[in-house]
């Protein structure tokens, strides 16, 4: 039996965005909507800021309209300015307490990004006293109202039976099932791993491949690893050198945290043993492949 690698830890903190740039015409008329106390127009000059999208970056400036939508009980407003003082940046001091005050106000009004990093706040500790049942709890609300990193993070949880909880293979794929399906790129990695190696549900190769392949071809380190060591086992996936070579060679390149070394060191030797069976030929076509290689979007095309 293959047994393939379980996925390294969920980042749970990404900040906001808001979606394309102003032109000077809106900008102006946004400003001017914003001093007289929209709300709205205050989120989105505050995410702009954030995000330095048609006017410089200004974390300062950026907390500075936030909290003035928050305080209005935007809650888009309140988990955004939350995530910004649970991280710090220049003009703004790390505050975890106050980052779980304005997460809370969001997750209180069943705000599901409020309740994963509410959620978040509690597992971990940061600005509360450290509860993972609470934070479960959290987690779950969001989970429920279909936050993907929820879904996923509850995956990992019983998958690994943290946070008090017994590990339970069969809720771990639940709970990764229902981001996957969604097109979560990390929870079609680690569902692929529970189908290949059957833990928690039948033991399916093809099925498994398939989900690997889904979040490899979004560009998860994992999941190419993984998918590269079906090619060598011919487990779920025909034979197939070149491509083999191909996403071992993308996993081997794309170690950017320590923890990833490992991957990337397997991930090179894996390529180098495919090279020894490829002719000159084959090991050029997978090269070229890989460097032409761009990431897709899953739109959350369910089962696979």
């Amino acid at each position: 039996m293959l047994v393939l690698l379980a996925g390294l830890a969920l980042s749970s903190n990404c900040y906001s965005q808001t979606s394309g740039e102003l032109s000077a015409e809106q900008m102006k008329a946004t400003r001017v909507r914003a001093d007289k106390g929209d709300a709205q127009a205050q989120l989105v000059l505050g995410l702009l800021y954030l995000r330095g999208g048609g006017v410089t970056q200004d974390f300062a400036e950026a907390a500075r309209w936030l909290r003035k939508a928050a305080v209005q009980g935007l809650a888009t407003a309140q988990w955004s300015l939350g995530q910004l003082y649970s991280r710090g940046a220049p003009g703004v001091v790390q505050e975890y307490p106050e980052a779980v005050r304005w997460f809370r106000k969001a997750a209180e009004q069943g705000d599901a990004e409020g309740e994963f990093y509410l959620g978040a706040a509690y597992f971990y500790g940061e600005g509360v006293e450290k509860d993972p049942i609470e934070g479960i709890r959290w987690y779950r609300k969001s989970a429920d109202h279909g936050t993907v990193q929820a879904q996923s993070t509850l995956g990992r949880i019983y998958g690994n039976g943290l946070g008090g909880v017994p590990q339970d293979n069969a809720e771990s794929a639940r709970w990764y099932q229902k981001a996957a399906e969604r097109g979560y790129a990390e929870a079609q990695s680690e569902l692929g791993v529970l189908y290949i190696n059957g833990n928690g549900v039948p033991q399916n190769y093809k099925v498994g491949a398939r989900w690997l392949r889904r979040a490899a071809e979004q560009g998860d380190l994992m999941a190419q690893f993984n998918l590269a060591r079906c090619y060598e086992q011919n487990e779920g996936i025909e034979p197939d050198y070149v491509q083999a070579h191909m996403w071992a060679n993308l996993a081997a390149s794309k170690a950017n945290r320590p923890e990833e070394r490992m991957i990337q060191e397997q991930a090179e030797a894996l390529r180098d043993r495919f090279a020894k069976l490829m002719t000159p030929a084959q090991i050029a076509q997978a090269q070229d492949l890989a460097s032409a290689w761009k990431p897709k979007t899953d739109e959350g095309r369910g089962k696979p």
